[in-house]
């Protein structure tokens, strides 16, 4: 990482960044990464995580875009694909450093995604 690069002490994704944490890498960038999730929903799923501690895609937008690039190139690579950030608690962020999911699809994956009705349980 360069010397402009905001970093956080606390951030696994600034860790996996720095070489001081554990990932396997998919592809690299001067300034993102692409990695394996510990938890892939389908075959392909990868993380895109720019170097530049930014807690979400609304906080520095030349991140974001920087990172979009790099997610919408990987994703080009593929017939069929989700591309998802999420930007708080309530809309599902869980590691508040900025990420793109891209995700593989396949027809009848059953995947639903976030925003998919839930079925009730009567």
């Amino acid at each position: 990482m360069g010397d402009s690069e905001q970093v956080s002490a606390s951030c696994v994704f600034c860790a996996i960044v720095a070489g001081q944490a554990p990932a396997v890498v998919v592809r690299q960038w001067d300034d993102v990464i692409a990695i394996r999730p510990l938890n892939p929903v389908t075959p392909g799923h990868v993380l895109v995580i720019p170097h530049t501690h930014v807690a979400d895609v609304g906080e520095d937008l030349a991140v974001s875009a920087r990172a979009m690039a790099c997610a919408a190139e990987l994703a080009g690579l593929l017939p069929a694909a989700n591309v998802i950030t999420s930007k708080g608690t309530v809309a599902t962020q869980t590691v508040f450093h900025l990420h793109l999911h891209v995700v593989p699809r396949a027809e009848g994956d059953a995947l639903p995604l976030p925003w998919t009705p839930q079925q009730s349980a009567a």
